[in-house]
């Protein structure tokens, strides 16, 4: 199972047949298998999403660096919760998958009363830090909290609803990032992370069907690959849409600095269709996270369209410093 959050291929499956997946040759221990649980490389996620409103604030401050770095850790910490949580919850269901199975908790190396005690611990350091910072405002991580809860017992069951949950769990950490500087939230910018977040959450379930059929996952029963390959599409057509309307007119930049962001439209362009190819051509997308940062193409893309944001952004709050370098000079 996943928790309220999106992430790469899967077994080689033929004619309806799920291949039985070779064993784990991976060597364990306790400390393994703790970082297992908590899944270090969704941590990337919470990374990205959160300090986003960062790049666009019109000015900087150590202490609104240091405010969007508390909650880059404890919306990594609430994930980590809920992850052990769910994989104690799904352990069962996650016994029948060829990848889910080799899970710590799924396999029976890691123990459920050590991964209770291990959640509990989590929780803890998670109720110091909110009461801790108590005037940042972590209405965001309760909400998360509440909806993971209720997915759990039973939401991540419903088609549709269940994609959309898992959406609104990355707003709700973009709305802890405009919180944490004290900006107000853009309507563009989060549709735009809505719909990205859809786009990357169907196409999960896409390779699910293709892979694994619609057993293993009961939401899987209220789609099909027509459906799914439709609703990607749409959600990627209002990713790109509502991208564009924010840099229009939600982002925060100066003219010559917006001239330069527009340059990012067609490398945000080239990132959506590179990743529909490896959705549907190559029936990648299982993983979400591993497939955006493991693909060449999509790296390389990411750095393009990173370089362009970083310049319009050094543009915004040091023009001068942007000004020296190109200048064109006699």
């Amino acid at each position: 199972m996943h928790t309220v959050d999106p992430a790469g291929s899967g077994p080689t499956v033929h004619q309806g047949r799920r291949a039985s997946p070779a064993p784990d040759p991976t060597p364990h221990s306790l400390a393994r298998d703790l970082i297992a649980i908590s899944r270090p490389r969704q941590w990337a996620k919470t990374l990205l999403v959160v300090p986003l409103p960062l790049v666009w604030a019109r000015n900087w401050s150590v202490s609104e660096v240091v405010r969007v770095c508390l909650a880059v850790a404890v919306f990594t910490l609430v994930s980590c919760v809920t992850y052990v949580v769910n994989d104690i919850a799904d352990r069962e269901r996650d016994k029948e998958h060829p990848v889910k199975r080799l899970r710590p908790i799924a396999a029976g190396r890691f123990p459920v009363y050590g991964a209770w005690l291990y959640a509990a611990v989590l929780a803890g350091l998670l109720c110091v830090a909110l009461i801790g910072w108590r005037q940042i405002g972590w209405w965001p991580v309760l909400a998360y909290l509440v909806m993971n809860a209720v997915y759990s017992r039973g939401l991540k069951h419903v088609p549709l609803v269940d994609v959309f949950l898992i959406a609104v769990g990355f707003l709700l950490r973009l709305i802890q990032g405009y919180l944490a500087i004290g900006q107000p939230v853009s309507g563009w910018l989060l549709l735009c992370v809505l719909c990205l977040c859809l786009m990357l959450s169907l196409g999960k379930r896409r390779h699910e069907l293709v892979t694994v059929g619609s057993g293993h996952r009961p939401s899987l029963q209220g789609y099909s690959v027509a459906l799914v390959d439709q609703l990607i599409l749409l959600n990627a057509a209002l990713t790109l849409m509502a991208y564009v309307l924010y840099l229009v007119s939600g982002a925060r930049f100066d003219t010559q600095a917006q001239a330069i962001a527009f340059l990012s439209i067609p490398v945000g362009l080239f990132a959506v269709s590179r990743y529909l190819q490896l959705v549907i051509v190559r029936q990648g997308g299982g993983e979400p996270v591993e497939t955006l940062l493991r693909d060449r193409v999509l790296i390389a893309d990411f750095a393009l369209w990173t370089l362009l944001l970083g310049t319009a952004t050094i543009d915004t709050h040091y023009p001068g410093l942007t000004h020296t370098l190109f200048a064109t000079r006699p």
